[in-house]
């Protein structure tokens, strides 16, 4: 049990309150069945498409793993720290991973709706998945060295982290083998791969909120602001630049929601492998686990507002990816 003193007054976090060991286990079972689905979408050709025109899939990384982090940084440093010490350095390791990992399924349902790019989304999700590997261990060394000293007692395993990823990347590699072979069955385990992911959103909401709802009514509201606006403002900067750039109304969407709109599960089953006994655990799921509840929300207005903003648009504008 960790204490955590707040300007407002004491709370106390359990691990066993914020994760049961029979939850770690499923969370962790679905995202492998998500990782699979996500492997199970692609097929060699749409690889040769997007080597073709590689404009919006090189855009797409460098939002991915350079605003994201970045981001995350700026959002621990100027909003987090405002917080005591012993709260936000276990809280900013878990909003310092959300930043640096790859995008989720979940950009694909929203860029789907939202009338972008579907292909070039499923595809620069399989991409920076992939890209992880390296990337999300290289930027949480990066930034973490900035925030983390020799005298903090809470450091970032970046080893670990490694070993989870390279894991995790095991069933997207089986879903493409199994679509590479059986276009039929890769189908259906993408479709399984999509919908379990929205069942991890709705089994957060319903079981793990009403069992942490007095955490969630203590927790500062900097650290709601850190998860929200996360994907908020992940999306809206990278839209932007998409923009800016001239890139088509439809891949400016697209490119936006997959780089806000963060893998969510696979933040909560690195915290829940790598830092396995760690008593802080608790405070490091915070934010992914916010995180997951609001990007869904968050993702609905947006594309709300790309559909009433951008379809008439870019209907007069040429495509120039």
């Amino acid at each position: 049990m960790i204490e955590v003193f707040l300007a407002t007054g004491q709370a106390v976090v359990n691990e066993q309150d914020v994760v049961t060991p029979f939850e770690q286990v499923l969370l962790v079972g679905l995202v492998f069945v998500i990782m699979f689905g996500l492997g199970a979408g692609l097929t060699p050709r749409d690889f040769k498409l997007a080597l073709r025109r590689p404009y919006g899939l090189i855009i797409g990384l460098l939002t991915q793993f350079g605003i994201m982090p970045l981001l995350s940084y700026v959002l621990v440093v100027l909003v987090l720290f405002q917080l005591p010490r012993e709260y936000a350095i276990p809280v900013a390791i878990g909003a310092l991973l959300m930043g640096c990992v790859p995008a989720g399924t979940t950009s694909n349902i929203f860029t789907y709706f939202s009338k972008g790019n579907l292909a070039l989304s499923v595809i620069m999700t399989t991409n920076s998945t992939l890209w992880a590997l390296i990337l999300t261990p290289l930027m949480l060394a990066l930034y973490g060295s900035f925030i983390f000293t020799q005298s903090t007692d809470l450091q970032i395993p970046i080893l670990n982290i490694v070993v989870t990823l390279a894991t995790l990347l095991i069933p997207v590699i089986a879903g493409m083998l199994i679509r590479r072979f059986s276009a039929n069955v890769g189908a259906v385990m993408e479709l399984l791969g999509g919908f379990f992911g929205l069942f991890f959103i709705v089994f957060l909401m319903a079981t793990w909120v009403p069992r942490n709802w007095a955490l969630l009514t203590s927790t500062p509201w900097q650290t709601y602001l850190v998860a929200i606006g996360l994907g908020l403002f992940g999306i809206a900067i990278a839209y932007g630049l998409a923009r800016a750039i001239r890139l088509h109304p439809m891949n400016a969407r697209t490119i936006g929601l997959e780089t806000g709109i963060q893998n969510g599960p696979l933040a909560i089953a690195i915290v829940l492998l790598s830092f396995s006994g760690n008593p802080d655990i608790g405070l490091i799921l915070i934010v992914p686990a916010l995180y997951s509840l609001f990007i869904v929300i968050v993702s609905t207005f947006v594309t709300l507002w790309f559909r009433r903003a951008n379809l008439a648009e870019e209907q007069k504008i040429p495509s120039l990816l």
